[in-house]
Formats: structure tokens, C-alpha cells, sequence
């Protein structure tokens, strides 16, 4: 059994909140925040998902899953930090180098917000093992990062299980999210190779039946 966060990124802003409730009746783990810059990713999202974060801190107290595909990670950090989110993930691609990425790790920390860490389909895994010690959850794009609806990668299948492997033999404590093009039909895949949590957007907001969505993904 894996959890379910699902991707408010395909929503309709009119008909946003009473959405938000049916996928808290419907058993949804986490609010999954898809936040763009327009800048590290073409699409911009940022005041979509501001807003999404307000109404989601008045109405439920499910946790939120901030998935930051920014630039300026340390902006966003503090801008989103303010919805008290459970997890705030960034992209290794978007540090200029080591310590920049040590200290987003360390900011998210001291918010007592629990730190992610993102790949995106064509980095190798080997950039971000040393990193894993440090971190709550690594997430891997099954998908390129920046548009919703977008068929999984298969490749990507192969670097969950050698993160799994590693997080085994090196005795670690952390979560390993998947995000992109995931549906009744490859999901099973996703859960043999490793995963804890798995992101789904299209495929359950499209979807006549929240509930049986989530609970075919979960099981």
C-alpha cells in the first residue's frame, strides 16, 4: 500500500474548494502543490497555487506537499513555508552548486518543515546519494517537470529501485514520492519498484469516482 497526494496543478479555480473537500471525503493522503516560476519550468503557477494554499489551510487540515520547480528556491521556501506544509521538495538542477543546496536543506529544516529533494528524468541518481542522509524524501519525476497529463517515462522505473536499494543497504529513513503520468494502468510497477507515495493529478481528478481512484492507486 503506497499514499496518495494529489496534484491540484488540473483543478478548476470555480470549482476549487468544493473539489478540495470531495478529495478529503475521498481519502487523499496529501494536497500535492505543483508551484512553477515560468522561469525553471515554462508555465507559471505560483499565484494558482498561493491561492489554493490559502483556501487549503481554512477548510481541511490534510497535509500539504509543496513541490517547488523554481529558480530562486530560497524565496519560494519562505513564501510557502507560511501554509506550515509537511514537506517542501526542491530540484537538485536548481542549485548552482553543494552549498547552496546545504543551506535550502537547512532553511527548510529550521521551519521544522520536512525537506524533499527532486530529480528530473535525465539526471543520473548518483548526483543526490549524498545528499540522502540529510533529507525526508526524494522525489523522482516520471515525467519532464512543468505540464500536467504527460505520459510516465518508463527509464525512470529503474531509478526507484536502485534508490530503494541504496536507502536498504545504507540504513536510511526516508520517503521515495513519484510524480508524473501515473494511472491505474502503470502504478502497480511504481509500488514493486519502491515507492511510498504517489503523485496523481489528471487521473484522479478526471476520474468519475475520487474514491475508487485513490483507493485502485493506494492498494
Amino acid at each position: 500500500m503506497v499514499e496518495i497526494s494529489t496534484s491540484v496543478l488540473s483543478v478548476e479555480k470555480e470549482k476549487a474548494i468544493r473539489t478540495f473537500y470531495d478529495l478529503e471525503t475521498a481519502k487523499t493522503d496529501y494536497f500535492h502543490i505543483d508551484v512553477m516560476d515560468g522561469k525553471f519550468v515554462m508555465k507559471n503557477t505560483n499565484d494558482l497555487m498561493l491561492e489554493y494554499c490559502g483556501y487549503l489551510n481554512n477548510i481541511t487540515n490534510l497535509p500539504l506537499d509543496v513541490h517547488l520547480m523554481v529558480e530562486d528556491v530560497s524565496n519560494f521556501i519562505e513564501e510557502y513555508s507560511m501554509y506550515k506544509p509537511n514537506i517542501i521538495t526542491f530540484h537538485y538542477e536548481a542549485a548552482k552548486n553543494e552549498d547552496e543546496l546545504k543551506q535550502w536543506i537547512q532553511q527548510i529544516k529550521e521551519k521544522n518543515i520536512r525537506v524533499g529533494i527532486s530529480i528530473k528524468p535525465n539526471t543520473d541518481i548518483e548526483k543526490i546519494l549524498k545528499f540522502l542522509p540529510y533529507v525526508h524524501l526524494v522525489l523522482i519525476m516520471t515525467v519532464e517537470p512543468g505540464e500536467g497529463g504527460q505520459k510516465l517515462i518508463p527509464e525512470t522505473i529503474e531509478k526507484i529501485k536502485k534508490i530503494k536499494e541504496y536507502i536498504y543497504q545504507n540504513d536510511l529513513e526516508l520517503d521515495i514520492e513519484a510524480d508524473g503520468g501515473i494511472n491505474k494502468e502503470n502504478v502497480e510497477e511504481l509500488k514493486q519498484a519502491g515507492c511510498d507515495i504517489i503523485v496523481a493529478g489528471t487521473s484522479i481528478i478526471n476520474s468519475p469516482n475520487y474514491s475508487e481512484t485513490i483507493s485502485t492507486l493506494s492498494l
